[in-house]
């Protein structure tokens, strides 16, 4: 099942370049993000309630610790990519976000001791190199 929540994730994720092009338009970007985290605070508790899933008593220290720092740094890529998607284009704004997935690969590597195949290699590889060749202008 993983799989079916990762190409919504993707489609959603390219949904959300489009209606954030035309929704900055003439729009400062960091009014813009507030805009969109409320929204997304709406949803998330609504699921959360909707679900019966919000026993926070289960959280330890560390759980917090690293939802906090994970919500910093979500909030920080927000507002670093609608500048971006403000000043550029999105076939070359999308394309360089996605190196956060070969950047995922070697940090998680690094921090979290897992395993980098030959397999992982030559992916992030072909990741970097497709990017390059989206966002030149040959």
């Amino acid at each position: 099942m993983w799989w079916i929540y990762a190409l919504l994730s993707a489609a959603f994720a390219a949904l959300t370049a489009i209606f954030a092009k035309v929704g900055i338009k003439g729009v400062d970007t960091n009014l813009a993000t507030a805009i969109r985290t409320v929204v997304i605070l709406v949803l998330a508790w609504a699921i959360v309630l909707f679900r019966g899933n919000y026993n926070m008593g289960s959280l330890t220290k560390t759980n917090w610790a690293f939802l906090v720092l994970s919500g910093i740094a979500t909030g920080l890529s927000w507002i670093f990519y609608f500048k971006a998607l403000q000043l550029g284009k999105v076939d070359q704004v999308a394309p360089l976000d996605k190196l956060s997935v070969p950047l995922a690969i070697i940090l998680a590597t690094i921090f979290l001791g897992e395993k980098l195949t030959l397999k992982d290699s030559i992916g992030a590889f072909l990741i970097i190199s497709g990017t390059f060749v989206l966002i030149l202008k040959f």
